[in-house]
C-alpha cells in the first residue's frame, strides 16, 4: 500500500505523469505476479527439493513426476492445483510449505482416451496425507465421474499427516466416500508403489484393482512395531505387507511387478482393455487375428483319462486374439483363472476353473475372486466367458468352518445378478452344486456349449456308486461302469435343453466370436430395487 506522503506527492504531478507512473506500477507488478506464478511452477516441479529426489532414486523408485510422465501419453498431463498449498500452523507448519503439498493431481491420456489421476509425492513430508492432499484428489475423482473417465491412484505414503490431527482423518474419510460413489461408475485402478498403511490401506481396498510393486511397497493396517508390541508376534515390513504376502496369502492385491517401470507399462496395457465408464460398451479394436480361426490344439487339450490335470490357461491363449491375456490374481487362489482377453478384437473377462490346482474345485478364496472379477465385468458392460471343468466345492472342515456355504454363494449371486452377455463352456466336469454356480443356463447364461468330453451330473462314478449301491460293494466295478456310461457325457444336460449345443472343440472360436456379435444388441435388466443383499 502507498504511504501517505507518496500518494500527496503522485497527485500533485500532472495528470499525464500520473497516468505513466501507474501504468509503469502496472506492468511492473504484473511482471512480478509472472515472474512468481513461473518460481512456484519450478518449486512445485522440483517437490520436496533435490536432495530427496536423490534419496527417492537410491531406494529403486521414480517420483510421483516421473510415474506420471511414464504412465500417460507424452504431453497429455494437465496437471490440477498446483498451487495448492496446507493451511496447518501448528508444530511450525507454517514455516515449510511446498506448491502443490504431497500429491500431484490432474488428468491426461493414455491411447488417447483420457483418465484422472493422482500421484503422491513421498519426497513432500512423506507423501502425508493433509487436509489439502485430499481435497486435490477428491476433486479429481469427482471430475472423472462427471465425464466418466478412470481414476488411477500411485500411492506411496507414509499414511497420515500427524500435525493436522483430525484434519487429516477427515481428509481419508472424503476419500473413502468419492471411492465408494465412484464404485461401478468409473474404472478405479489403484498402484502401490512405496508405502500404504494405517488407514489409507481402504481406499485402495475400495478400488477395483489394487497392484503392488515388488520390495518396495507394503500394506499394512499396523506396522511391524506394534504389532510386536501388542501381540509379541516378530515380523519384517516384507512378511507383514509385502507383495507375495497380498497376491499369494491374502489376496488384498490383484498382481504385483518388479518395479515401477514395469507396474506402470502393466497399468497402461491394463487400461486399454477397459471401458472409460459404466455408460461405455466394452472396447473394440482392429483384430488381425482371424475371428473364424480353426483351434485343432483344442480338440486334444482334455485328457482322456478323467483325472488327470491339465492347465485351462492353455484353452484361454489358444481360444483369444493373439494369445493375449491379461490375468488378475495369477497368484492367489489358482485352481480359477481371471482376466481379460479380446475376441475379435472385443474385450471380455474370462473366467475358467483349472484343474491343474486342487483339480479345479471351488474353494473360499476361489469363489470371493471370482465372484468380484464377474461383478466387475458386469458393472462395466464386459461380455463374459466361462469355461468349465469342476468337480464340486471342496470338502473339508476348514472349507466348512471357514464359511464356504457363504463364500460360494457369493459367486452363484454375481453369476446370477450379472446382465451381460454370458457365453459358457463345458470342457469336462461340471458337477454338483458347482455346475449351477459356473454361469449355468439356469442363471440366465445366453449360450451353454459342452465338448465331448464334458460330463454334466451330481457327482462322480465313484461317489455315486458308494451311496446307490452301498450294499452291493463286489460289484462296485461294474456299477461304476453303466454309471460312467449314463452320465459321463454331455448328453444328459443336452436333451433337456442345458446346454445349447455340443460343439467341436476346434470351432469354439469361432462360435464364442459369432455369439458376442449377435448379443451385442442384448438388453436385460433386474427388478427395481435400491440394491441387493450380496452374502458378504
Amino acid at each position: 500500500m502507498l504511504s501517505r506522503y507518496v500518494r500527496s506527492a503522485l497527485f500533485s504531478l500532472p495528470r499525464s505523469m500520473q497516468m505513466a507512473t501507474r501504468a509503469t506500477s502496472s506492468i511492473q507488478h504484473t511482471l512480478n505476479v509472472a515472474n512468481k506464478i513461473e518460481k512456484t511452477r519450478e518449486k512445485a516441479l522440483l517437490g520436496g527439493g533435490q536432495k530427496r529426489i536423490d534419496a527417492q532414486h537410491k531406494r529403486g523408485k521414480l517420483t510421483a513426476r516421473e510415474r506420471i510422465e511414464l504412465l500417460v501419453d507424452p504431453g497429455s498431463f494437465k496437471e490440477y492445483d498446483m498451487f495448492a498449498e496446507h493451511t496447518c500452523t501448528d508444530f511450525g507448519m507454517q514455516k515449510e510449505k511446498y506448491p502443490g503439498d504431497s500429491v500431484v493431481t490432474g488428468r491426461a491420456q493414455i491411447a488417447g482416451r483420457t483418465v484422472f489421476l493422482f500421484s503422491q509425492d513421498f519426497t513432500v513430508f512423506g507423501g502425508s496425507l493433509s487436509s489439502i492432499h485430499a481435497k486435490k484428489v477428491v476433486k479429481i475423482m469427482k471430475d472423472a465421474m462427471l465425464v466418466g473417465a478412470p481414476v488411477i491412484g500411485l500411492n506411496d505414503s507414509g499414511g497420515a499427516r500427524i500435525q493436522e490431527g483430525v484434519e487429516s482423518l477427515a481428509g481419508y474419510a472424503d476419500i473413502f466416500q468419492a471411492n465408494v460413489m465412484a464404485s461401478g461408475v468409473v474404472p478405479q485402478i489403484s498402484l502401490i508403489m512405496g508405502p500404504c498403511a494405517g488407514g489409507a490401506v481402504y481406499s485402495p481396498a475400495l478400488t477395483d484393482f489394487t497392484f503392488m510393486v515388488r520390495d518396495t511397497s507394503y500394506l499394512f493396517i499396523t506396522g511391524p512395531d506394534v504389532v510386536k508390541a501388542v501381540t509379541n508376534e516378530e515380523v519384517t515390513q516384507e512378511e507383514l505387507g509385502g507383495a507375495k504376502t497380498h497376491t499369494v496369502t491374502s489376496g488384498v492385491a490383484h498382481g504385483a511387478f518388479e518395479n515401477d517401470v514395469d507396474a506402470l507399462m502393466n497399468i497402461r496395457e491394463l487400461f486399454n482393455y477397459l471401458p472409460l465408464s459404466n455408460t461405455d460398451a466394452s472396447p473394440i479394436r482392429s483384430c488381425d487375428d482371424p475371428w473364424d480361426r480353426v483351434v485343432p490344439s483344442l480338440d486334444t487339450v482334455v485328457p482322456l483319462e478323467s483325472t488327470a490335470a491339465y492347465n485351462m490357461k492353455d484353452v484361454v491363449l489358444s481360444l483369444v486374439d493373439e494369445g493375449d491375456f491379461f490375468e488378475i490374481m495369477p497368484d492367489y487362489a489358482k485352481n480359477i483363472v481371471v482376466g481379460f482377453a479380446r475376441m475379435n478384437g472385443r474385450t471380455v473377462g474370462v473366467v475358467g476353473n483349472n484343474p491343474k490346482f486342487a483339480a479345479g474345485c471351488l474353494d473360499i478364496n476361489s469363489s470371493v475372486k471370482g465372484a468380484r472379477f464377474v461383478r466387475f465385468c458386469d458393472a462395466f458392460n464386459i461380455p463374459l466367458i466361462t469355461l468349465v471343468d469342476v468337480p464340486g466345492f471342496l470338502p473339508g472342515t476348514a472349507q466348512e468352518y471357514g464359511g464356504i456355504i457363504r463364500h460360494g454363494a457369493k459367486l452363484l449371486y454375481a453369476y446370477a445378478e450379472a446382465t451381460v452377455p454370458k457365453i459358457t463352456v463345458i470342457t469336462r466336469k461340471a458337477f454338483g452344486g458347482a455346475y449351477d454356480v459356473m454361469s449355468s443356463k439356469h442363471l440366465r447364461g445366453d449360450l451353454n456349449y459342452a465338448w465331448p468330453t464334458a460330463e454334466v451330473a451330481v457327482m462322480g462314478a465313484k461317489g455315486a456308486v458308494s451311496i446307490l449301491f452301498r450294499a452291493d460293494k463286489e460289484n462296485a466295478a461294474k456299477h461304476e461302469e453303466e454309471y460312467t456310461e449314463l452320465f459321463s457325457n454331455p448328453f444328459p444336460a443336452a436333451v433337456r435343453g442345458f446346454v445349447d449345443d455340443i460343439i467341436v472343440p476346434s470351432e469354439t472360436r469361432r462360435r464364442i466370436c459369432e455369439d458376442l456379435n449377435m448379443l451385442e444388441s442384448k438388453k436385460l435388466k433386474n427388478p427395481k430395487k435400491k440394491h441387493g443383499n450380496i452374502p458378504l
